[in-house]
């Protein structure tokens, strides 16, 4: 699998620190589809934090798997700050880990809309002291040029959330 160097960088310190807090990890993921897993995943001695993960493409995955509520879903959107929030708070508690980020996004090229467009991503990160971070962002380029920036961000989100002063 190809990351970019600050991907696997980023990841090495994100398991490197989550191992010397004795923390686990979690990630539940929509437009991402499994590639920040799939980074963490990359550093050996991972195991010892991230124990799983999870995809949730679509709304049910989300609800079935995490917990969201469908009728947060249908108010908000499924890409947007409350579901991210939602997404995040409930892989924490399904996984039982310490730490979870969330991703739900549009990677285009379709889907986007004037108040949604291509590339807009939420992604939310929670820590041990239960505190929710968010971010959103708008990224450009092509369907995996916006899914590896979404990676990154996730990546830099959840490490901030390992420390409660973040």
């Amino acid at each position: 699998m190809y990351f970019s160097k600050e991907i696997l960088e980023l990841s090495e310190r994100l398991i490197h620190q989550a191992r010397t807090a004795g923390l686990t990890l979690t990630t539940a993921e929509s437009c991402t589809g499994g590639l920040i897993a799939a980074a963490l995943t990359e550093v050996p001695g991972s195991s010892a934090v991230f124990h799983r993960g999870f995809v949730t493409y679509a709304n049910e995955a989300k609800t079935d798997l995490l917990g969201v509520e469908a009728d947060l879903i249908t108010r908000h959107g499924a890409v947007s700050e409350e579901t991210a929030r939602a997404m995040a708070k409930g892989a924490r508690h399904a996984a039982g880990a310490d730490c979870a980020v969330a991703v739900t996004g549009i990677a285009g090229p379709g889907g986007g809309s004037a108040d949604k467009p291509v590339g807009l991503v939420h992604i939310a990160a929670t820590g041990p002291d239960g505190k929710i971070l968010h971010k959103r962002q708008v990224f450009a380029g092509q369907r995996s040029d916006i899914r590896s920036q979404a990676v990154m961000a996730a990546l830099k989100l959840l490490l901030r959330s390992l420390t409660p002063s973040a």
